[in-house]
């Protein structure tokens, strides 16, 4: 089982009549691109935000560091992401 970045553009009629095309990222566990396509497009909010898929990127190896990935039957399936918040601002003019 691979890591997959799925880059997905959609246009939300909420934010400015859906002129400008909006992005994000999901993360997917598949045995390859097709797979990681296919389960993409059964996220709910892909369906929901009516979304298409950009890219699909492998990610093999971060930093020096190798992506390995182990089944836990105590995840049920889910998707877990850990965010944290940061803000850097530009300076203030003087």
């Amino acid at each position: 089982m691979k890591l997959y970045l799925i880059h997905c553009g959609f246009y939300d009629a909420d934010l400015c009549d859906a002129l400008y095309e909006s992005h994000v990222n999901f993360f997917v566990a598949a045995e390859n691109f097709d797979e990681a396509r296919v389960k993409a497009k059964l996220i709910p909010e892909f369906k929901a935000k009516r979304m298409h898929v950009d890219g699909v990127q492998e990610v093999e190896a971060a930093n020096g560091y190798r992506v390995q990935l182990e089944a836990d039957a105590k995840l049920e399936g889910r998707t877990v992401v850990l965010s944290h918040r940061h803000r850097d601002l530009a300076p203030k003019p003087a």
